[in-house]
């Protein structure tokens, strides 16, 4: 009988005609190509659709002003700019200099597209052959991007593609994205639900859409959420205008790709939340007399040249409000060590504003193998009231706590060198991130805390100063969890006699189970007419 032959999704599809560009264009730039692309065929699909909405409306003659489109939220398409005409064109010498003119001019009658889309991009790739991008127009031109209107078909293909690019990139690159089960778990440890949210190093724009995920989830309203960000580097940049602009997300990103340090674009912002994966231990960040002076320092020490790690931690604080909270990453080096950043994590603590500390799994990220921890930064963490979806949680005062947790052995496999922390909302099979916020929230809320208690090797909470003669007690301004959470010598609890007797059982059933199986092949052999002769 013969097979079946399975037949691929959108995303592997594509991905086989992307990686036709090995050799001709370089890993970290094809990306760009085929994501480009992507938002071209949406815009126009989108475009179509609307078009064909003013026909059914008897408003033909409105077919090409831009405000009937811009109305509902639909990007207007220069006639030059049509995806049936690219792919009219798509076998021509002159294709990549036509895409070039149908992006500009997309971005030039767009207000909102201004900076996101590629500027002669295509035209300067001088090694892309014209027939392997004639291919790739051919796989995305199957795509239907608004064909079912209750799967997001192509938030899902730009996110499996972000995914894919940056584990092709590998370490050390791969910078504008973090995977998605992070960005999750920091969404569901610090709900975003309602107000202002920041990313000072907003990447590909990963945390605000599954913020807006979050939103969804719980049933509340996007318009509650105003988003502000800053990328500094120009491509990425237009990657995460892009990948907001097709998931019909409004954010402030600044005027343009620059630093947050040099060129704050949001120096006056109070935000309600901050999500943020900024680039782990950089280097000569600023010059020795540079910022010497900035506000975002007001109350702390000065963060030293050698490392950011305290600078954006300083900027972040300095951006949320009265009832702020912030989850974030750095590398694990930030938890501990003396000098300057020892005297800030002094005064972060001392100030009340380090709630929880995770360490992550080391293989988590596919742009780096050294630890990673996340932390969450509150500014009010007294008694208070929170709503979420209409189901008030109530805050306990935990101002003298800080919760550890210890994360690093947790994880499900996950394209062979990586893993990920699974995501299951079922109440009887929870997944990992339902599992740790559970803990979190459990520990910080004052109905949840009847149900918290210290795990060994896998959570502590502590004191920042002692009040009663057995309580764990934060050492000297370390936020290592290692060395608060309860470590179990598993050897200890080991009968070695009995140990030894069940393993041996173990073996003689094996043996056994081997004897069986020779005695039964030679049988077989013998059948067939080639008996072994013992």
């Amino acid at each position: 009988m013969a097979k079946v032959k399975k037949e691929k999704n959108i995303e592997e599809a594509l991905w086989e005609s992307c990686n036709a560009l090995r050799g001709a264009v370089d890993t970290a730039e094809y990306k760009h190509i085929v994501l480009s692309l992507v938002f071209l065929k949406f815009a126009n699909d989108k475009f179509n659709e609307r078009r064909q909405e003013l026909i059914n409306e008897g408003k033909s003659n409105y077919l090409e002003i831009t405000e009937f489109y811009i109305m509902k939220n639909v990007f207007y398409i220069p006639e030059k700019s049509r995806w049936q005409y690219i792919m009219d064109n798509a076998k021509q010498d002159d294709i990549k200099t036509k895409i070039d003119t149908a992006l500009s001019s997309i971005e030039n009658s767009n207000k909102s597209l201004k900076g996101a889309l590629p500027d002669n991009y295509y035209s300067n790739l001088k090694s892309l052959e014209p027939s392997n991008l004639a291919s790739l127009l051919d796989e995305i031109n199957k795509i239907n991007t608004i064909k079912d209107k209750n799967e997001d078909i192509i938030g899902r293909v730009y996110e499996f593609f972000l995914k894919k690019f940056a584990l092709a990139e590998g370490k050390g690159k791969g910078e504008f994205y973090t995977p998605k089960c992070v960005v999750n778990l920091i969404a569901e440890l610090i709900q975003p639900y309602k107000g202002k949210i920041y990313d000072p190093a907003c990447g590909s724009g990963g945390m605000f859409v599954q913020s807006m995920k979050f939103v969804e989830k719980h049933h509340g309203n996007k318009k509650d959420i105003s988003i502000y960000g800053q990328e500094w580097n120009g491509t990425t940049y237009k990657l995460a205008k892009m990948n907001l602009a097709i998931r019909g997300i409004s954010a402030d990103l600044g005027e343009k790709a620059t630093s947050t340090f040099t060129n704050d674009q949001h120096r006056d912002l109070k935000a309600d939340f901050i999500m943020a994966n900024p680039p782990f231990n950089q280097s000569k960040w600023r010059a020795e007399d540079e910022l010497v002076n900035d506000e975002r320092w007001d109350g702390y020490v000065v963060p030293p040249t050698g490392n950011a790690n305290y600078g954006w931690i300083l900027n972040m604080v300095s951006k949320l409000n009265a009832d702020g909270v912030a989850g974030f990453l750095l590398a694990n080096g930030s938890l501990s060590g003396g000098g300057a950043e020892c005297d800030i994590r002094k005064q972060l603590i001392e100030n009340h504003l380090v709630d929880a500390i995770f360490y992550l799994p080391r293989n988590l990220f596919y742009t780096t193998d050294i630890g990673v921890s996340l932390w969450i930064i509150s500014r009010n963490r007294k008694e208070r009231v929170v709503d979420i979806a209409d189901e008030p949680t109530v805050f306990r005062n935990r101002e003298n706590e800080i919760l550890f947790v210890d994360l690093r052995k947790w994880g499900s496999p996950f394209e062979k060198k990586y893993i990920e922390l699974t995501d299951n909302d079922d109440p009887n099979n929870p997944g990992d991130i339902q599992k740790i916020v559970k803990t979190y929230h459990d520990w910080a809320s004052v109905d949840g805390f009847k149900n918290y208690k210290d795990v060994p090797e896998y959570c502590a909470s502590v004191k920042i100063k002692k009040e009663k003669d057995d309580d764990k007690v934060l050492k000297d301004y370390s936020l290592v969890p290692s060395e608060y959470i309860e470590f179990v010598n598993k050897d200890e609890n080991v009968d070695f006699d009995s140990r030894m007797k069940e393993l041996s059982t173990e073996l003689k059933v094996l043996l056994k189970k081997d004897e069986e199986s020779k005695i039964e092949l030679k049988k077989i052999l013998k059948e067939l007419g080639y008996g072994i002769e013992e």
